[in-house]
């Protein structure tokens, strides 16, 4: 059978020799050093990276775009940004909220982001951003998969009518349960808050993502009662931790403990390096608090540690491109990453590491997977964290929905070519030995 389109010479992140990706009605169907069947179609990925989509589990949909409105947050920090999205939700309007969601699923297409789970806020009674999100989800399940969280923004408890508001928006379609315990009135109510929702999520079948203990305060440690009740009701590996900043300021003695419960019971760790690094530490003067949680040790505890963009242009955040490889590039810095090996497990937490997180199946390069696929003007996953390259082409099962021009200007280092913007060093083996 020809095949549709054929990536040819493409890198895939795990390394190795350059391969070529044949793709039929909108699968792979092989992937080989060398195919020599002509396609309709061909892609000359040389020197090229070939990743799976981009992933982001930790998202705010119902927000995003609104910065300025109705005013800006002048203190940056984020009990201002809950307050001034309390502002702003009686303002909003059902088509405004489907426009902004809208442009930027655009602008996250173009970026070869192509799933991402989205936090909507359930304490407005009209739930009129849980109906335009659900809109939003139907209008480009073509192209992104959108996942909801019903996220009781004012507390579960706290909030007068998020109780009832959280079981209508299930009823909805909303597809996971969601809670913020460290904002509830006492620490009594946070514990209790996870125990309701992690009940309701066991009873109704659902998975679970909590904002847990996004916060500088070392004793906000309601990420032991959430292993607690995921344990409780047998939902290992269908919860997540988003945030999880408290961590940061924990005594080492407490983590040691706190870290392999978590791994016992198959948490998902969600951390949005962008945002902790702005958010957290306010309070502090010097030295200042990085609030990023501890990202190194989760992973090397066999945590499944994802990255999320949380927010961009909203009430908490003035910045963003729709691009996980800036998530990926600030946890390397915040998180001191930088050796090879940690590098490139900051990619992985934007791609393979968030694609479990959200549970989705088929993700991945293999044969017999959806064809959805992302070509960056990059080599290799740590070029792409340093360079954040253009996306030469971002295929949807099979079919290129969106591309960008190369670097136009590229020059010989070292007797390879790079971009003149940033040239890429390889390191080279010492007379008798090898490089670490």
């Amino acid at each position: 059978m020809q095949p549709d389109l054929l990536i040819r010479q493409a890198n895939l992140p795990e390394g190795g020799a350059p391969v070529d990706i044949a793709i039929a009605d909108g699968t792979i169907v092989e992937i080989a050093q060398r195919i020599t069947i002509e396609a309709r179609e061909t892609i000359d990925a040389t020197d090229r990276l070939v990743s799976p989509p981009f992933v982001d589990p930790h998202f705010h949909m119902d927000a995003t775009l609104s910065l300025g409105l109705p005013r800006l947050n002048r203190s940056g920090t984020l009990l201002e940004g809950i307050a001034l999205w309390g502002e702003l939700k009686p303002l909003l309007t059902h088509e405004a909220v489907i426009e902004r969601a809208l442009r930027y699923c655009d602008l996250a297409a173009s970026q070869g982001l192509l799933a991402i789970r989205s936090h909507v806020d359930i304490c407005d009674d009209r739930l009129l951003a849980v109906e335009a999100l659900l809109e939003v989800k139907k209008r480009i399940a073509p192209y992104i998969t959108l996942q909801l969280v019903a996220f009781p923004q004012d507390g579960y408890l706290r909030s007068p009518g998020a109780v009832d508001n959280l079981k209508r928006a299930l009823d909805l379609g909303v597809d996971i349960v969601g809670g913020i315990p460290h904002f509830e009135r006492s620490m009594a109510d946070g514990a209790e808050s996870v125990r309701q929702l992690c009940r309701i999520a066991a009873e109704r079948g659902l998975p679970v993502d909590m904002h847990c203990d996004e916060t500088d305060d070392p004793m906000s440690r309601h990420v032991e009662t959430l292993v607690q009740e995921t344990l409780r009701h047998g939902l290992q590996g269908r919860v997540a931790g988003s945030h999880l900043t408290s961590m940061h300021s924990m005594d080492n003695y407490y983590v040691s403990k706190l870290i392999p419960l978590i791994a016992e019971a198959k948490l998902h760790a969600i951390a949005n390096p962008l945002i902790n690094i702005c958010i957290q530490g306010r309070h502090d003067t010097y030295p200042k608090r990085r609030g990023l949680t501890r990202v190194p040790e989760l992973m090397a505890a066999g945590v499944n540690v994802a990255f999320g963009m949380d927010c961009v242009m909203d009430p908490w955040y003035s910045l963003g491109a729709a691009d996980p490889l800036d998530a990926a590039h600030m946890a390397v810095h915040v998180g001191q990453m930088t050796s090879l090996a940690a590098m490139k497990q900051c990619f992985d937490a934007v791609t393979v590491n968030a694609a479990a997180a959200m549970g989705l199946a088929d993700y991945g390069i293999a044969v017999g997977k959806p064809a959805d696929l992302v070509v960056l003007d990059a080599r290799d996953p740590i070029e792409a964290i340093r360079l954040r390259p253009p996306r030469l082409a971002v295929l949807k099962g099979g079919r290129v929905i969106a591309k960008a021009r190369p670097r136009e200007s590229r020059l010989e280092i070292a007797g390879r070519p790079s971009s003149v913007a940033a040239a890429h060093y390889a390191p080279r083996p010492p007379k008798g030995g090898a490089v670490a």
